[in-house]
């Protein structure tokens, strides 16, 4: 029985070492729904509406592609050998990387509803706030690369970095929402610019929760 056990354990290990691997091909795609948001908003900024246009179609494609890992991480786990207490946390984990590519998708959308010139200060703001996930998102994959490895001290010195950006685009919210209602906007305008305002910092937000998480994984390694 005691060898069966190991047996077991080990076929556990190895499937919880699968879906990190897979988590690390979500947040490749994840992080390119970043960048294309990246992309977009630049594009705005220079008033260039096809390459707008153009990138905002890629967040959806990438939100799409993490979609589809999303659900074969699912399925896998409902699948596996691993103990439910374990199944629970990475579910969980698997569940919330997905959300920040639905909100990057999701802050996309409102930015291609957005036509016309915003003011620029609202832009500055718009441009700074997005400068702080990519940063988020680009330690994030460093965490998750890092506990691939078993680097569970820099996996956790990535979250923290993560927890510091977290309280930045909090800090940045509050700088764009003072500067959106100083301006006259149309209340249309008003109404598409705050929401922005809560997407970009709920980008973080999730981001922050996967973090959260790979530190009770990275802890429960040890």
């Amino acid at each position: 029985m005691k060898e069966i056990r190991n047996i077991l354990g080990w076929l556990a290990m190895e499937e919880e070492h699968s879906i990190i691997k897979d988590a690390l091909l979500h947040v490749e795609e994840t992080y390119k729904t970043v960048v294309s948001f990246s992309d977009a908003v630049r594009a705005f900024q220079k008033g260039d509406i096809n390459a707008k246009a153009a990138a905002i179609e890629r967040v959806r494609e990438g939100e799409h592609q993490a979609d589809l890992l999303r659900s074969k991480m699912v399925k896998e786990l409902s699948e596996g050998l691993l103990m439910p207490p374990d199944r629970e946390d990475l579910m969980h984990f698997v569940k919330t990387l997905d959300k920040i590519a639905d909100w990057t998708n999701g802050a996309a959308r409102l930015l291609g509803f957005i036509e016309q010139k915003l003011p620029e200060d609202i832009m500055k703001n718009i441009s700074s706030a997005t400068e702080v996930i990519f940063n988020s998102i680009s330690k994030l994959r460093e965490a998750i690369q890092a506990l691939s490895k078993s680097d569970l001290k820099k996996a956790l010195v990535d979250c923290e970095e993560i927890d510091r950006l977290e309280h930045e685009a909090d800090d940045q919210k509050k700088v764009l929402i003072g500067a959106i209602i100083h301006v006259k906007l149309e209340p249309t305008m008003l109404l598409l610019t705050y929401q922005l305002a809560e997407y970009l910092e709920g980008v973080t937000d999730k981001i922050e929760d996967a973090a959260d998480l790979i530190k009770v994984l990275a802890i429960k390694s040890k």
